[in-house]
C-alpha cells in the first residue's frame, strides 16, 4: 500500500504560537518560526514534506488555523476543517 501524503496550510495571522500541534504532530513537521505574526506571536511553520494528513495538528489547534488536505491521485483534497473554535466546535473529515 503507497504512503499517504498529506499537507497543512497554516493560517500565520491566527496562530498564537501555542505550540499543541508541534506535540501532537508524529511526523515531526512542524516548528516555532523565528518569526513574529502581526500580533506579536511566534506562530508555527512547516519544516518537513512528510505529513500523512492525520489531522492532529488540526484537532489540538485551539485557534483553529490549520487546515489539513491530503493528496489522491495527483491532486489536494480537503479532508478536515477546524471552525468555529470560540464557541461550538464543528469538525468535518472525509474519508
Amino acid at each position: 500500500m503507497a504512503k499517504v501524503k498529506g499537507d497543512i496550510i497554516i493560517d500565520i495571522e491566527k496562530c498564537k504560537g501555542c505550540e499543541l500541534c508541534v506535540e501532537a504532530c508524529s511526523q515531526d513537521s512542524l516548528t516555532t518560526s523565528k518569526k513574529v505574526n502581526s500580533k506579536g506571536y511566534l506562530y508555527i511553520v512547516k519544516i518537513e514534506d512528510n505529513c500523512t494528513g492525520c489531522t492532529n495538528c488540526a484537532l489540538v489547534c485551539p485557534e483553529g488555523a490549520i487546515t489539513v488536505y491530503r493528496k489522491t491521485a495527483n491532486r489536494k483534497e480537503q479532508i478536515a476543517k477546524i471552525t468555529n473554535v470560540t464557541k461550538d466546535m464543528t469538525i468535518t473529515v472525509n474519508e
